[in-house]
């Protein structure tokens, strides 16, 4: 199985399964003497982690994360940071019906055809449990990067949807609710829209939204390794991910060039930004901001055709414990793959200044 490696200089390789004794993962490319705030690690990993709210999966774990090498007396050594974190609450029974059975827009049936197995509990290496080596090391991107800012959160769950830009927003409201959305108002709404579609055994998703700020110009190569390619390849890589669109995105395509275009102020900024912070797939030195589209979790407690393994026709139903809304636990998920994108190109650039 390929495509467990991602980044090109600050590197990170995942493995562990859903319902296996351990995840983990290693990170290479790490500098030296880089000192690291282990307890804002673990904040992150918490705010990803599973029986966080009533709005998420009640699947217990601690997820306390430890590290394995690469980390001496509070700092980076240079060597590979190795780290795993421990699964302690798996409930493998309630996987056994499916162990035969594909799950409509799961995995199931992909990985069977492709590698001749799959591992039917929770989903094996196809489960969303493998983010959490992402935010471990998202976490240490974060701190390698400083001042550069990362700050993801809800903008909408299904049709409820904020109708404020990001510059009218309070960042400091978004972790005083389970949604994780900055206007607590709506918030609530969301959390009684997704509270009623779990009751109906059903699931709903929504939009993530990501701001990148203090960010240098210059990072970002021009042809195929552009920032914001790199930073859609990183969403397009979580799991339930179904769309990515920076700075103006599809809104941009209904505008004149007249009024789309940035003109330039006497201080190297732009009057406008529907660039999205990045012009010829470099960093222009303004706020980089872009939206993640999130699906419906495909796990409902609730009646779905599908076929089995000899393609008979069935009748699959999930059971146990899911969430009925993957966006407020993506979060974490999404500021860790900017801030590996970002400590990537950062390192890349400082290589080719020496």
């Amino acid at each position: 199985m390929g495509g467990n490696n991602f980044g090109h200089v600050f590197k990170l390789m995942t493995y562990g399964e859903s319902h296996g004794k351990a995840i983990g993962g290693i990170i290479d490319g790490c500098p030296a003497n880089l000192k690291l705030d282990l307890e804002k690690v673990q904040l992150d990993l918490d705010r990803r982690k599973p029986g966080q709210s009533a709005i998420v999966t009640q699947r217990k774990e601690s997820d306390k994360v430890e590290f394995l090498s690469g980390l001496f007396e509070g700092k980076t050594t240079g060597a590979p940071i190795g780290f795993q974190i421990p699964n302690a609450d798996q409930k493998s029974k309630d996987y056994d019906h499916i162990k035969d059975v594909y799950r409509p827009s799961h995995a199931d049936f992909t990985y069977t055809k492709k590698y001749g197995n799959r591992d039917y509990r929770g989903g094996g290496r196809s489960s969303a449990r493998e983010t959490a080596c992402r935010v471990v090391a998202g976490a240490i991107a974060k701190q390698l990067i400083d001042p550069i800012k990362i700050t993801a959160f809800t903008s909408s769950i299904g049709e409820i949807k904020l109708s404020k830009t990001y510059q009218e927003l309070d960042f400091k409201h978004i972790e005083k609710n389970s949604v994780r959305c900055p206007d607590q108002d709506l918030a609530n709404k969301m959390i009684t829209h997704i509270k009623s579609i779990r009751k109906q055994g059903d699931t709903i998703g929504g939009i993530v939204a990501c701001v990148i700020q203090n960010v240098p110009v210059g990072l970002g190569e021009p042809v195929f390794d552009k920032l914001h390619a790199q930073l859609g390849k990183a969403m397009l890589s979580i799991n339930a991910v179904k769309g990515f669109e920076y700075g103006s995105g599809f809104k941009g395509t209904t505008m004149k060039g007249s009024d789309h275009n940035d003109s330039f102020t006497k201080d190297g900024k732009t009057s406008t930004n529907y660039s999205g912070g990045i012009q010829g797939g470099i960093s222009n030195g303004m706020d980089i901001y872009f939206n993640v589209a999130f699906k419906p979790v495909a796990t409902l407690i609730r009646d779905q055709n599908s076929i089995d393994k000899d393609h008979n026709e069935v009748t699959v139903k999930g059971k146990g414990r899911h969430d009925p809304c993957v966006v407020p636990r993506a979060i974490p998920i999404v500021e860790a793959m900017a801030a590996l994108v970002m400590a990537d190109f950062y390192l890349m650039n400082k290589s080719s200044n020496l």
